[in-house]
């Protein structure tokens, strides 16, 4: 069995037409990014035994919950939390989480140890990582990257954006992938250079608006049935901030999901060198060809580091194209 790595009609005079807004031409990405975002709550990952047994409440309590509220009182850090619970020690507080669309009032009871309540919850209020930036539109400055969600490690669950920005990164080193093993970017981060904001984490990828200078020079947008088997290129960086092109070929075009829609393999002997094949940070790397960009990287099979999959480009512009309509 294959493993796979993730790497965010019309009815003329009776229903709307809807004609997508985005350019016919873009910026192409390939930059490296930093990546933070702060849940509109604190994340509940996982949970731990007080005691030697769980804390009364918990099992009502899900991977992936937003604690909203606590004792009737808004709360979105860990810091609005720990202040919450120790302004209203009780033997037992109130949380209110939020469940998809559901928010549900938990009994939760606290456990002293050596003096200090327990709340027998592993937590989190933001996220951060590497990626690549695929796009920046150049007439709206809408940008789109990764071409798939973000999911917190631990619980596999999507990642809620309260706030959330992109920053300039630099690779510093790269753990190759191998069979079995999905290799990975490291980069640093400078949080002095943010390059825009982060608005929405969905199926398709990271979008916002981009808002650092602008490059002038622009690439036209192919349509899928543009895509063809046979030699294309990826653009992502290896080393500090250098983004450089590297030589792929397309072997299936395919809607195997809805961030799968193009399979390929890496023939680029360089590029084979330093990573090993498809790596994590690659995510969101544009595929270049016959002069236009065709989608972008997003997962890699993991035994076969040398293949990944693709989403088309229109799919990720559709999609940032809505982000202007809400």
């Amino acid at each position: 069995m294959k493993r796979y790595i993730c790497l965010f009609i019309c009815l003329l005079g009776f229903l709307p037409i809807h004609v997508f807004a985005y350019s016919d031409k873009v910026i192409l990405g390939g930059e490296s990014i930093g990546i933070q975002i702060e849940t509109p709550g604190v994340m509940v990952i996982g949970f731990y035994k007080v005691n030697g047994d769980y804390i009364k409440g918990i099992p009502e309590i899900k991977p992936g919950d937003l604690i909203v509220k606590v004792n009737a009182q808004n709360i979105s850090t860990i810091s609005d939390l720990t202040s919450q619970i120790e302004k209203n020690i009780e033997k037992e507080i109130t949380l209110t989480v939020k469940r998809e669309d559901d928010f549900i009032p938990i009994h939760l009871q606290l456990e002293k140890v050596d003096g200090v309540y327990k709340t027998g919850l592993y937590v989190k209020d933001s996220i951060s990582g590497i990626g690549t930036l695929t796009y920046i539109d150049p007439t709206s400055k809408v940008y789109g990257a990764l071409g798939h969600e973000i999911l917190e490690s631990t619980t596999s669950e999507i990642v809620e954006v309260k706030t959330g920005s992109i920053f300039e990164s630099t690779i510093t080193s790269i753990n190759k992938s191998s069979t079995g093993v999905a290799g990975a970017k490291n980069a640093t981060f400078n949080y002095k250079h943010m390059l825009g904001d982060i608005k929405t984490n969905g199926t398709h990828g990271i979008y916002g608006i981009y808002q650092d200078s602008l490059e002038d020079s622009y690439i036209k947008i192919a349509k899928p049935e543009e895509v063809k088997i046979g030699n294309a290129t990826i653009y992502t960086v290896l080393d500090g901030q250098e983004k450089k092109e590297f030589e792929i070929e397309i072997t299936s075009i395919k809607e195997y999901s809805n961030t799968k829609n193009i399979q390929f393999v890496i023939t680029d002997q360089d590029l084979i060198r330093q990573t090993g094949g498809v790596v994590q940070g690659m995510s969101g790397s544009p595929i270049v060809q016959n002069g236009k960009l065709i989608g972008a990287v997003t997962h890699v099979i993991v035994d076969d580091p040398l293949t990944g999959y693709a989403i088309f480009i229109t799919t990720m512009l559709e999609t940032g194209d809505e982000l202007l309509e809400e």
